[in-house]
């Protein structure tokens, strides 16, 4: 049986919502973001007036603001985004239970066994649509195709509030002439790499042998060569299913540039707090130390290190983190953002070799004060307690950065861990492409 699969993209999601609870801003020029007095976080949305004068997806705000000097920020509210996605997920279950979300606004559809009752993938597109404006007041854009990959390429084809159909017959036509960035995890490295070899269309990826992509991009060469050959055929998870958590981070743009170690050591300490929590929260350690650090040029580095224990103590982890930064930062200019990160995570529960001088004692006791201080805060809120360094400077340690956390989908490749070599093992071959 023809596989059915359709992706449904929810227009501006996170502006749109905002205009149902703002319909005074209809017709203005605005973006939902962090705090702009404050220099917090990016376009996450934007309406379509803001998007005509120039502002794209991810800009700092100061750089929207410099593209269009009348736009209107608005703060993000994750609670109303989660009720709209869970709203759209209780739609999409009328017609399948196989649905996979890539993030609160995308979301994969396995509509093959529902074909017979409800009608074809264009007739169930058409009616989510429909149900989508009617009963939520949003619009989405909804691909459908035989496989993942192109049913997103369809939603993303046109915009907003439309409908594409990719088949076997058609997909030479309106996929393959399309710039290689186009297709779903070419970025512009990638897109670099590729066009300095001549290959600048997914039709011109999808017809070269892919034993000389996996030579210059290694397994993702293999990985991109099914995806722009059609032969993509990963499943669609259930719903209520999700991939497992492989790192644990939190990153901030900080209120004003850090000019010492005290300025860093004060918001290492903030992300260490909020990682720390979130480990302890879903029971979970880690064995690599990572920080991403932006100087005030937007010039950036990350360094990682990876431990010999695996730890979910917020002391730990930003002491390995301050470390990092101190061996790695020359001081030739202010940071202005700072990310922390817990990677190779494992159940706290897991076995693993103790070190010879290391306390473990006093790790306990380091852990069971983390779990009281969580519990403090999870009952009084987050300023119940506070570490004396952070009324240092209570400008510089004044975000939430715990509940002011981004929401990001979850990757495509972590869903069953499949790689290009995978799927040519299962038969994809040069010969495939035609």
């Amino acid at each position: 049986m023809r596989r059915i699969i359709l992706h449904s993209d929810m227009n501006a999601c996170y502006a749109s919502i905002e205009l149902l609870y703002h319909p005074e801003l209809r017709g203005k020029p605005m973006a939902v973001g962090g705090d702009p007095e404050l220099r917090h976080g990016i376009v996450l949305a934007k309406s379509q007036e803001a998007k005509k004068a120039g502002v794209k997806t991810g800009m700092a705000l100061w750089q929207a603001r410099k593209c269009c000097p009348n736009i209107i920020f608005v703060p993000p509210h994750y609670d109303r985004y989660m009720r709209f996605s869970s709203l759209a997920h209780r739609i999409y279950s009328d017609y399948t239970d196989l649905q996979e979300p890539f993030g609160l606004d995308e979301c994969w559809l396995d509509t093959t066994a529902s074909c017979s009752i409800c009608g074809d993938g264009m007739r169930i597109a058409r009616e989510i649509s429909d149900r989508i404006r009617r009963e939520l007041g949003l619009t989405v854009s909804i691909g459908v195709s035989w496989n993942k990959i192109f049913a997103k390429f369809g939603s993303d084809y046109r915009k907003p509030d439309a409908i594409t159909e990719i088949t076997k017959d058609n997909y030479r036509e309106i996929v393959w002439p399309q710039p290689v960035e186009d297709l779903l995890y070419v970025g512009h490295a990638t897109a670099r790499k590729l066009r300095r070899v001549g290959i600048t269309t997914v039709g011109e990826l999808a017809q070269t042998d892919p034993a000389y992509l996996e030579r210059m991009l290694g397994k993702a060469g293999l990985i991109l060569y099914v995806f722009a050959s059609g032969q993509d055929m990963t499943p669609v998870s259930r719903e209520h299913t999700s991939a497992p958590v492989k790192s644990i981070g939190n990153g901030i743009t900080a209120p004003r540039d850090l000019t010492t170690d005290e300025d860093v050591k004060i918001v290492i300490y903030m992300l260490a707090e909020s990682v720390g929590a979130r480990l302890r929260e879903n029971h979970l350690k880690g064995y690599v130390i990572g920080i991403a650090v932006r100087d005030a040029d937007l010039a950036g580095f990350t360094r990682q290190r990876r431990l010999g224990t695996p730890t979910n103590i917020t002391g730990e982890i930003a002491s390995q983190a301050t470390d990092l930064f101190r061996k790695a930062y020359a001081w030739r200019k202010p940071v202005r953002s700072m990310t922390v990160r817990v990677a190779s995570v494992v159940p706290d529960q897991a076995p693993y070799q103790t070190e010879l001088f290391m306390d473990e004692q006093q790790r306990e006791k380091k852990h069971r004060v983390d779990l009281a201080v969580d519990d403090i805060r999870r009952r009084f809120g987050n300023d119940a307690i506070r570490r004396g360094m952070m009324l240092c400077d209570r400008a510089l340690s004044a975000p939430d950065i715990r509940n002011d956390n981004v929401i990001h989908p979850v990757s495509y490749m972590e869903r069953g861990d499949r790689t290009g070599a995978d799927f040519l093992r299962n038969g994809v071959t040069a010969h495939d492409v035609q």
